[in-house]
């Protein structure tokens, strides 16, 4: 568990789930391209949720992925989620990340806080030396978190990732932790 001035970050826990469900479920409608805005929850059961988690905690274990979710101090309601995927340890310690804050909580700075704090959570709990973010060229609002954190543009990744039914260029992102 990590804190900031206003937010938990910290793996999801079989008890987050009715938190969890009604943030997802209290989204509002999509903003743009890349925000899937209200999303049907009727499959994410309890026991949906506690598979998740388990299996969240078996990727973290196996050192493959880390999912962090993002919940306000003050009455801890859950804003969004953060993970880091492993994409090679040593001699690199090298990984990817991503974060999504509910939409109903935009522009409210979440996004940059929760990101500035995994960033030290990945350097100084982690050990990652390089932490790459991939977005999409038209996701000006993830671009300018990236930016607004640290991160700088090395390059576009052409046909880089299979989304939308079709292989999408990507802009790359990076930061050196140390």
């Amino acid at each position: 568990m990590s804190e900031t001035e206003r937010l938990v970050i910290r793996p999801l826990q079989d008890e987050d789930y009715e938190n969890w469900l009604h943030e997802f479920e209290s989204r509002s409608p999509s903003q743009h391209r890349h925000d899937p805005g209200k999303m049907d929850m009727s499959e994410c059961t309890l026991e949906w949720f506690e598979r998740l988690v388990a299996r969240h905690q078996e990727l973290a274990l196996n050192d493959k992925v880390y999912v962090f979710g993002v919940f306000r101090k003050e009455d801890g309601t859950h804003l969004g989620m953060i993970d880091i995927a492993t994409l090679a340890r040593e001699p690199f310690q090298w990984a990817s990340f991503g974060y999504t804050i509910h939409n109903q909580h935009w522009k409210k700075g979440y996004g940059k806080e929760a990101v500035s704090q995994v960033l030290r959570i990945a350097a100084e709990s982690l050990k990652f030396h390089r932490l790459e973010a991939h977005i999409n060229l038209d996701n000006l609002s993830s671009i300018k978190l990236a930016e607004s954190v640290g991160l700088e543009f090395e390059c576009i990744r052409k046909g880089f990732i299979y989304e939308h039914e079709e292989w999408t260029d990507h802009l790359v992102y990076f930061k050196n932790l140390f």
